[in-house]
């Protein structure tokens, strides 16, 4: 289990060909009533028929699908009905809320061989996708960042995105810097293009930098955070140096396209109407080093 299986899982496109994810954390949060009126199935019902028009395009789910423990009766009662709708097409990374329930059993048996061993890659057209465990420590983390380390070298892509649930740099309600540091300094030293991470529930997308938040326009990897998938809002508290775009009031999903070298994004809100008159969502593109 692990790489080799989800990289012979995974699709492998012609390098030319464009592939779009969605991506969003911080989902199902179970006390709401109805799960059918919940921020979750409003986030569903955003990416669902964008599934449907294009049989090739994935979601990245960045950690915390149910709230409160990820016990497994929340992934039947709260996640199945909404972003369980779609788990076939759904790559996902562990949060903390999984690991409220011992060993995150639950979440691995959801997901079955798409968690991997909590950390896996797989390749979508030209680009390398890499999902990290932000919840391990001691040996176990080591032992990720061996993997990390090899599976850069083993496939040195053009382009690279990295996806994991805890940021390391996030102006929302946990401070900075965060968890991932050593992951980060191996994807910028690769030359990775992207970083996904939710846990602070708001969007924000930073300019590309290193590990120690320096800006470095030419080889620096670019980080959103996404904890934006239905949970609740939470309030920007660190604001920090490097941060391009904010929103903390809008439930919503990152539209990336994943280009041959190159890559364009888009926050999309769950609810269009709620976004001020004259203003538009953030979006941009990117050439990949």
């Amino acid at each position: 289990m692990g790489a080799l299986l989800l990289l012979a899982a995974a699709p492998l496109l012609g390098a030319a060909e464009v592939y779009t994810v969605y991506a969003a954390g911080d989902i199902a949060r179970c006390k709401h009533p109805d799960p059918r009126w919940s921020g979750a199935a409003a986030t569903a019902a955003l990416v669902e028929p964008l599934l449907r028009a294009d049989p090739r395009a994935a979601v990245l789910s960045l950690g915390d699908h149910t709230y409160p423990v990820g016990a497994a009766s929340e992934f039947a009662n709260c996640y199945a009905p909404t972003w369980g709708r779609f788990r076939d097409r759904t790559w996902p990374t562990p949060g903390n809320h999984e690991y409220a329930t011992p060993g995150a059993k639950p979440y691995f048996a959801y997901f079955g061989e798409r968690a991997g061993r909590g950390y896996y890659s797989l390749r979508l057209g030209g680009w390398h996708l890499i999902s990290l465990d932000s919840n391990l420590k001691g040996a176990a983390h080591a032992a990720q960042i061996a993997w990390l380390r090899d599976e850069l070298k083993k496939d040195p892509a053009k382009c690279t995105l990295a996806f994991w649930h805890h940021p390391l740099y996030s102006s929302g309600g946990h401070p900075p810097p965060g968890r991932m540091r050593d992951a980060f300094q191996l994807l910028h030293a690769a030359g990775a293009e992207l970083v996904l991470s939710g846990h602070d529930h708001d969007y924000e997308r930073f300019a590309p930098q290193d590990a120690d938040g320096r800006l470095d326009a030419a080889r620096g990897v670019r980080q959103f955070v996404v904890g934006t998938g239905g949970a609740y809002a939470t309030p920007f508290v660190f604001f920090q140096p490097n941060s391009e775009a904010r929103e903390a009031n809008l439930d919503g999903v990152l539209e990336l396209r994943l280009l041959a070298d190159a890559y364009a994004w888009r926050f999309l809100p769950a609810e269009p109407g709620r976004v001020p008159a004259g203003s538009a969502p953030d979006h941009g593109r990117r050439a990949c080093h």
